[in-house]
């Protein structure tokens, strides 16, 4: 075992002389007054650099190192939904006092715990790495126990546990190897955080929609299922809303949430309201298929990094089992922060606002971690994600929103203006885009399962859209009486989008989550009627009849889909449509 001794402190940057061997991103605990400080290897040049995960006020030149040949690793294994963890996967709940202190550490998962194992394998059965053997239950969802992930080639099953109690410290199988040396398989394996796990079979370009209920997104902009977004905003944009509003309402078997350097009341926030809330698919607690990474902004800077690796890394875990895992990152600019703080302390040549450069290819390589697979037994799992921004000032030009634009497929804006006009959810649709639109796969998967012509749908929608904020700027320019009354129905048709289709109420039961069937229904409706030609007066006259006719389309979304409420405020605004609308013209 390699050993060293620290020659170097900035803030918790150490320097380290070794006497031995030392890989990249290599785990070394710094020895002091009894307590074992961990930090992680990230530079070896005739030195080494490593980054400490504790506040490094009471180390000293001279002070001892030892090195641990090993990576910074992720236990993995039933146990681990519902539970809390900062960026090195301790429990916090299990953590003693209110604050943490140097060196404390407790275990991920209950290892004295006893579950009910089903075998899913035979003797004689040959197995690779990511091979279901059995599973048992985590809450509702079945957890499967696999071969570990980092083992080569295929194994032949010895012994397979029996159905029944099992405790987790106990073996549950014994594999032989080509060479005929045995290997006991545990319910839990560790895993580099910030190795991808691959033990698949194909990973596939995603194709379907990730269904979150907020038509803005679902419709205008989709997120495919295994796909990954950003969502940048100013503060006050309703960021953490919205991160709700999509926990609650998706359709994921598993959320993983990670916390990066959020400030202390709003983790507290996370902590004591997030896993109170109601999924909506299973009517329980969302906590029972949650967990939370959280390290908060005056914890040193490398547990920021920690956090979205480890997150990261337990949502793959979960894809393994054949799970859709959903992962939430707030926010990826402060793990930017942390990344941009170490290259400068290590005295790096700094790129664009004092970045690393190599930051664009970080960024990327953590995104392309999500995705859609295909198991070596057949069965789907995907990794969606989607991460916040918090561009300083609301400059969508800062370098991590650029960076993270170059490599998440969809784009979510928040907008100050929006919010400001308390139009929520606050995402623009127009500056906002999903490149999935593009793709032929999804365009094929939407015509089959939505609508053929879905995605003209969408262009046409945004198109009215569009030509509704040329038309307001004109009328603010030149006043209502300057502009022909075309102009009036061009903006009134695309507050009509806004308000119907775009607007979402999240503190009403039914508007929080629209069903896909649903925003198909409500698109098409309000598309049809932007196709008419009216009969109008003036931009009085105008106003009067669309605010009527959007107050009756806003009573449909808070009516159950379908019922007779539904219908009689559907009969309603075919009423008013028949007053107005020019017979002459022929409705597309």
């Amino acid at each position: 075992m390699t050993k060293g001794h620290i020659y170097g402190i900035v803030s918790n940057l150490l320097q380290i002389e070794a006497d031995g061997p030392v890989m990249q991103n290599e785990i070394c605990y710094v020895e002091k007054n009894g307590q074992l400080l961990m930090a992680e290897v990230i530079k070896i040049t005739h030195k080494v650099f490593a980054q400490l995960f504790e506040s490094s006020i009471q180390l000293a030149i001279g002070d001892p190192v030892k090195f641990t040949g090993r990576m910074l690793e992720a236990t993995l294994g039933p146990g681990i939904l519902s539970r809390n963890y900062d960026g090195l996967q301790n429990d916090l709940e299990r953590m003693p006092g209110i604050f943490i202190q140097a060196g404390e550490t407790t275990l991920p998962i209950d290892m004295d715990e006893v579950y009910d194992f089903v075998p899913l394998v035979e003797k004689g059965d040959r197995v690779v790495a990511g091979d279901w053997l059995g599973e048992t239950k985590e809450g509702i969802l079945p957890h499967r126990i696999m071969l570990p992930f980092g083992w080569k080639g295929a194994y032949e099953v010895v012994e397979i546990a029996a159905q029944g109690q099992v405790p987790i410290k106990n073996p549950i199988a014994r594999v032989k190897d080509a060479k005929g040396l045995i290997h006991e398989v545990f319910m839990y394996q560790k895993w580099p955080v910030k190795q991808a796990i691959k033990a698949f079979a194909e990973k596939y370009s995603p194709s379907r929609i990730f269904h979150t209920g907020l038509r803005v997104m679902d419709s205008l902009n989709p997120l495919a299922e295994g796909g990954t977004g950003f969502i940048p905003g100013a503060f006050g944009t309703g960021k953490t809303v919205l991160q709700q509003a999509i926990a609650k309402n998706n359709l994921a078997d598993v959320v993983i949430l990670v916390a990066c350097g959020e400030r202390a009341n709003e983790v507290v926030e996370i902590f004591r309201e997030f896993p109170e809330l109601e999924d909506l698919r299973t009517g329980r607690k969302l906590k029972d298929k949650t967990t939370i990474v959280c390290n908060t902004s005056n914890m040193p800077v490398a547990a920021r990094e920690t956090s979205v690796y480890l997150g990261m890394t337990l949502a793959e875990y979960y894809r393994n089992m054949g799970h859709r895992v959903l992962l939430l990152a707030d926010s990826t600019s402060r793990w930017a922060q942390a990344l941009r703080e170490m290259s400068n302390r290590m005295e790096e040549m700094p790129g664009t606002d004092a970045f690393p450069v190599e930051l664009p290819a970080t960024i990327a390589q953590f995104y392309s971690r999500a995705g859609e697979i295909r198991l070596n037994n057949g069965q789907l799992g995907s990794v969606s994600f989607l991460g916040t921004v918090s561009p300083a000032g609301g400059n969508f030009k800062e370098p991590v929103t650029e960076s993270t634009g170059k490599v998440a497929r969809a784009f979510y804006a928040l907008s100050q203006q929006r919010a400001d006009s308390k139009r929520y959810p606050a995402i623009d649709p127009l500056s906002s885009y999903s490149r999935y639109l593009e793709y032929p796969d999804f365009q094929q998967f939407s015509n089959r399962e939505i609508q053929p012509g879905w995605t003209e749908l969408i262009v046409e929608a945004k198109l009215i859209l569009q030509k509704g904020i040329e038309a307001r700027e004109q009328i603010a320019i030149l006043g209502d009486d300057g502009v022909p009354l075309d102009y009036h129905i061009d903006f009134w048709r695309s507050e009509l989008i806004d308000f119907g289709f775009i607007q979402q109420d999240s503190f009403d039961e039914i508007d929080m989550n629209c069903s896909m069937e649903r925003q198909v229904y409500m698109l098409n409706k309000l598309l049809k009627i932007c196709r008419q030609q009216f009969d109008l007066e003036d931009h009085i006259e105008t106003s009067t009849f669309f605010k009527k006719l959007i107050n009756t389309i806003k009573q449909m979304n808070y009516s159950p889909f379908p019922s007779a409420e539904f219908s009689n405020y559907e009969s309603s605004c075919e009423t008013l449509l028949k007053e107005r609308i020019n017979h002459q013209s022929v409705a597309q």
